[in-house]
């Protein structure tokens, strides 16, 4: 059993930046793929962003990639999610996911995915 808590969401103008932290409990954090899903209002959940267990390997949605850059601590038993160049359509409630997985490469698929935190909202202003 995995319970996630994300934090670091908040208010910030175009152009800006933020990080979100996702703290996991349990002492096999390091068993866990981790992913990141959005879900913005009248829109379904979408994926963000993944990385493997181990941190060697991470996928990006092309809305994403080179403006966000996924990590992990195993040793914090924490993952972070550094957002640049932040756009009003970045607007949404971030998920932070783990499932335990010893493939290579994380699945892009929320349905892959078997904990999840209970979000924390990110707006972006024009």
């Amino acid at each position: 059993q995995v319970q996630l808590v994300e934090s670091g969401g908040g208010l910030v103008q175009a152009g800006g930046s933020l990080r979100l932290s996702c703290a996991a409990s349990g002492r096999t954090f390091s068993s866990y793929a981790m992913g990141w899903f959005r879900q913005a209002p009248g829109k379904e959940r979408e994926f963000v962003a993944a990385i493997s267990r181990s941190g060697g390997s991470t996928l990006y949605a092309n809305s994403v990639k080179g403006r966000f850059t996924f990590s992990r601590d195993n040793a914090k038993r924490t993952v972070y999610l550094q957002m640049n160049s932040l756009k009003p359509e970045d607007t949404a409630v971030y998920y932070c996911a783990a499932v335990a997985s010893y493939n290579a490469v994380p699945s892009r698929m929320a349905g892959a995915y078997d904990y999840w935190g209970q979000g924390t909202q990110v707006t972006v202003s024009s």
